[in-house]
């Protein structure tokens, strides 16, 4: 089975400085210390190990500023490691890795998307996500985490849930496109994400009868999925990940000290 293309997101969100990179003193997020090293060197460490001739890419506003980063230094000496200049959105972030890669001659497909505050990822967790999509012939797979096994961890790591009728979820941070085609699943992120903070970006992705089928509960998370691929012309799926870490990200102070935490005690240094 081939290996997928890695692609850290690390930009700023809207181009803006993130508060908890201000008050790091650094410019971006994924510079932040955290248990003695940047949040981006926790994530390398996570994704390096999933293939080990996968390419890296790492898409952030201005690639001098992880130079630093030894995980950056040590992958780019391996020929392993790309770096692309963040766009004002996901999207457009995406493409331009995209654009980049075929420029180079390569097929950045199948591809496995996370985040440069992503610090819990692992390599077992991208290799099954990767292994699910290509055994289920999805488009796209979106990784996500149940409330109860996300609770379980620390019963502040999420506020909020999708609640569905079957369960109710967070997402991972951890996405998976096929090919060229399956890209169009990615139109819902045009814009930004934050589905949950912002209730209507999920009308605009997704179409107000979702939002109303999503907001009543009346769909199942598959149910949810099917029509998601419906509207997107793209087979999406969800897979269900166990640990409820997954879904601990670095958004903002209180999710630092729960990362803090959750990192000494499953990645120590």
């Amino acid at each position: 089975m081939s290996s997928p293309t890695v692609l850290i997101l690390a930009g700023k969100r809207d181009g803006k400085l993130d508060p908890l990179a201000e008050a790091a003193g650094v410019t971006h997020k994924c510079n932040v210390p955290i248990q003695g090293k940047p949040l981006l060197q926790w994530v390398l460490e996570g994704v390096k190990d999933g293939w080990a001739d996968a390419p890296i890419w790492v898409s952030i506003h201005d690639p001098a500023v992880i130079a630093d980063v030894p995980g950056v230094a040590e992958l780019t000496a391996a020929g392993r490691l790309h770096m692309s200049v963040s766009r004002d959105g996901i999207v457009e972030s995406i493409e331009a890795v995209i654009e980049q890669a075929n420029k180079q001659g390569t097929n950045p497909f199948p591809m496995l998307i996370t985040t440069g505050d992503n610090v819990l990822v692992t390599a077992e967790e991208i290799r099954a996500i990767h292994d699910f999509g290509m055994r289920e012939g999805a488009g796209a797979v979106i990784a996500i985490a149940e409330k109860a096994s996300i609770l379980a961890e620390h019963p502040e790591a999420q506020r909020r849930f999708y609640e569905f009728k079957d369960m109710a979820i967070s997402n991972c941070n951890a996405y998976w496109l096929r090919d060229a085609a399956s890209f169009r699943a990615a139109e819902a992120f045009r814009g930004g994400g934050q589905f949950i903070k912002t209730k209507g970006r999920i009308a605009q992705a997704f179409g107000i009868l979702n939002l109303i089928r999503f907001r009543l509960g009346w769909s199942t998370v598959d149910g949810a999925m099917a029509a998601i691929s419906r509207r997107f012309k793209v087979k999406v799926r969800a897979f269900l990940l166990t640990e409820g870490a997954y879904a601990v990200d670095v958004d903002n102070e209180r999710t630092y000290k729960i990362a803090e935490m959750l990192l000494a005690k499953r990645k120590p240094s």
